[in-house]
Parts: structure tokens; sequence; C-alpha cells
């Protein structure tokens, strides 16, 4: 499997996440959703940067369950209810996914919505892996 991250000069620097991902493997792992979720499906956290933490926690439980590692990402979501809220705490969600995830970021979209399925959820991510 191999990753390439594409991100041209003639657009904007990227900071926390790539313009394109080129990847190549033999299977694609789709992820679902994950909101701050604990086991007993109570959303845990009551900001934003807390819930996020244990949204991509459980992102990544899924892609290593799968057999993945955080490098395979290839595309991520974030859905929040909070857009304001979510640029607010762009530094600290940052040094969240740096520490969980690393460096090496998916292509990524933050998406305002109205709210979640879970309605004390203020955050989601979802995305794809490609896996070797």
């Amino acid at each position: 499997m191999s990753t390439e991250r594409v991100n041209p000069p003639g657009l904007c620097p990227p900071a926390g996440f790539s313009h394109a991902v080129v990847a190549s493997g033999s299977r694609l792992l789709f992820l679902a959703g994950q909101t701050a979720l604990d086991a007993d499906g109570e959303v845990v956290g009551d900001t934003l940067p807390e819930q996020f933490e244990r949204a991509l926690a459980n992102l990544l439980t899924a892609l290593r369950a799968a057999g993945g590692t955080p490098a395979d990402l290839a595309r991520v979501t974030v859905y929040t209810t909070d857009v304001a809220a979510y640029r607010a705490h762009a530094r600290e969600l940052g040094r969240t996914w740096r520490a969980l995830a690393g460096r090496d970021y998916p292509a990524m979209a933050v998406v305002q919505i109205v709210r979640l399925w879970d309605e004390r959820a203020t955050v989601e991510l979802d995305g794809f892996a490609v896996l070797p």
C-alpha cells in the first residue's frame, strides 16, 4: 500500500489536511460516523474539543480493528454543529489530531450541520482508508 499526499503550489498551503491523497492498495475501508459515544452509548465531554478527541479516538479504534493505521486514512469528513467553535479551537484540535493520528493528514472537509443523531453530540467524524 502506498499513500501520496498532493499539495499543489498553486493552492493555499494546507494546515491540518492534504488537498489530495493518491492511495493504492488492495482494500478500501469505509468508516462509519463516530461521535463521542462511550462503550455504553453515552456522549462524553461537554466541550467541542473533548468530544472531538473522543470521536477521533473512536474512529481510530474502528480503523485499527480493521487492520489499518492513521497513515492509511485517505479521507475524513468532520461534521459539527458549530463551525465557529471548531475554528476557535482549531489549534487545540490540531494538537489532538497529531497526538492521536500523527502528521499524515488525509484529504478533509469540515461541514456545519443543524444537529447530529445524538442530540448532545457536537461533532462527528467519518472517512475511508486504503489498506494493504
